[in-house]
């Protein structure tokens, strides 16, 4: 039997979902920035400040970004001066040219189309991996997860910040009606796309709480595994170590 997969709350098979998911991304890569304000009130920034913080590049570093986007992670990151091996990987064409135009005036940077299900570099290769509002995109995400505990060299790091569970119940009924009202009303308004931002909900709502993912990364291999909630959990980082 060909198993399933969840485009929003819509099943899908894997090719469909993969090929649904990065039509999204071109059909917003313009605004995708734009609608992040929005959406966030501004707060993704703070909360990819923080990130930026916990990932704790050091001298030398080579960092793999996954879905790297429009470069906005990197471009923190670059501002250290700490790390002169940075790999954007995106699976996304249209968003890893977004970056590129951000990220225009940055040199020594190495930009790839690739699948985070399956990495084409050697295993042992990076300090730290990294992956920003990606991994609920990830058709196979477990695999992903596999995949960058490979690729880290022991004693790498690994950090995620994603959507997850509100703490409180009154937050999380506020988000509820928050994502599944106002979010798609904005894609309608600025990104022209209704149902990019329907399916965004829709993934939020069917993603791994944080125990859950905090589970995987263990099965996966990382150790000293940790969560940290941001705003009483509607974001979290995940941080696992290759020992």
């Amino acid at each position: 039997m060909k198993k399933n997969y969840n485009f929003g709350y819509t099943k899908v098979n894997r090719k469909q979902k993969t090929k649904l998911v990065q039509n999204v991304f071109s059909s917003v890569a313009i605004n995708y920035d734009i609608m992040n304000d929005m959406m966030s009130l501004g707060m993704h920034r703070l909360w990819k400040k923080r990130f930026v913080e916990i990932i704790d590049v050091k001298q030398n570093d080579v960092i793999l970004d996954v879905g790297s986007g429009s470069g906005d992670i990197a471009k923190e990151i670059i501002k250290s001066k700490l790390s002169n091996n940075f790999y954007l990987l995106d699976l996304n064409k249209e968003m890893l040219e977004e970056g590129k135009k951000r990220l225009r005036n940055e040199k020594n940077l190495n930009y790839i189309i690739g699948n985070a299900e399956k990495l084409n570099f050697e295993k042992n290769f990076f300090d730290k991996y990294i992956i920003s509002f990606c991994l609920r995109n990830v058709t196979e995400y477990l695999l992903s997860i596999k995949e960058a505990h490979r690729v880290l060299k022991p004693g790498g790091k690994y950090c995620c910040l994603e959507f997850s569970t509100p703490k409180s119940s009154l937050i999380s009924s506020s988000y509820n009606i928050y994502k599944s009202k106002i979010l798609p009303l904005l894609g309608e308004v600025i990104a022209k796309d209704k149902n990019a931002y329907k399916y965004l909900s829709e993934s939020i709502d069917l993603f791994p709480s944080q125990n859950e993912l905090s589970k995987y990364l263990i099965e996966s291999g990382f150790e000293q595994v940790e969560s940290i909630n941001l705003f009483n959990g509607i974001v979290a980082i995940h941080i696992g170590y290759k020992i």
